[in-house]
């Protein structure tokens, strides 16, 4: 027997309701192809509970129908990917923190042996390096940045105190040079040099340096190990501060090519 397709001339508006309509009785044989439109379906009339699994495949999306002002904010997609988890890495700019503890003094002009100071019993320790304040001192360290690295220029800021109440700036000074597998191990870049950063004159409170300018790293490349050279610049005229400084540790920033290491 031919299937009747239902036709909606005759039939008052609202005249036919769920309640009329017996279950199963309309199926999909009985609905007119793009009989249904999206004027015709309530706003949050379809929801997830009312979608069988698996009924929505790419087959039933049209070309370019699912855009980013389509998904919502943190819309969970199989469980793991929301903007506030941001499951994705995206390729940008990033950062890696050096603390004074992963620092060495330099063989000659080096800085002082990494010290532990107990500020006040049971509160926030220091692992930190001294500098003096008369004479260039060193530290030294190591990075093998990851494979997504664009082996472009750095910034840096330093993170470091004073033990003193002198109002005096402190100065710091990298070379940076990368080295790949089976090169020699010799030599530093150019030298670069952090803003000078006053100390606040109350002693050992965080003195945090500005992000510096760009620095070159040479023999920059992948799959390289990039050795850092640290100095206070205490001969230079920047540099006024009368007492030690105390590095607590570098912030390097650098730039993402890649959204993984492969």
């Amino acid at each position: 027997m031919p299937v009747t397709k239902i036709k909606t001339t005759g039939i008052a508006d609202d005249a036919i309701t769920s309640a009329l309509i017996a279950d199963d009785a309309v199926t999909t044989a009985l609905i007119a192809d793009d009989a249904i439109t999206a004027a015709l379906v309530a706003d949050d009339a379809i929801g997830a509970a009312a979608i069988a699994d698996d009924a929505v495949g790419s087959a039933q999306i049209a070309d370019d129908a699912v855009t980013s002002a389509a998904i919502a904010d943190n819309i969970d997609i199989g469980g793991t990917l929301t903007n506030a988890s941001a499951a994705v890495k995206v390729a940008g700019k990033e950062t890696i923190y050096i603390p004074a503890a992963a620092m060495y003094p330099q063989t000659t002009n080096g800085c002082s042996d990494l010290e532990q100071v107990e500020l006040s019993a049971n509160n926030p320790e220091l692992k930190v390096l001294d500098f003096d304040p008369s004479t260039p001192e060193y530290a030294q360290f190591t990075i093998a940045f990851p494979k997504s690295w664009n082996e472009g220029t750095l910034t840096a800021q330093a993170f470091f105190t004073v033990s003193g109440t002198n109002t005096g700036s402190v100065v710091w000074q990298l070379n940076v040079k990368s080295m790949p597998d089976d090169a020699a191990i010799t030599g530093f870049g150019s030298s670069y040099f952090l803003a000078p950063t006053a100390h606040s004159g109350t002693a050992n409170e965080i003195q945090i340096t500005a992000e510096s300018s760009a620095i070159t790293v040479s023999g920059a490349a992948a799959d390289t190990m990039t050795f850092f050279r640290l100095c206070r610049d205490a001969s230079g005229s920047n540099d006024t501060q009368t007492g030690d400084a105390r590095l607590l540790g570098i912030k390097l920033f650098f730039t993402t090519d890649a959204k993984n290491d492969a």
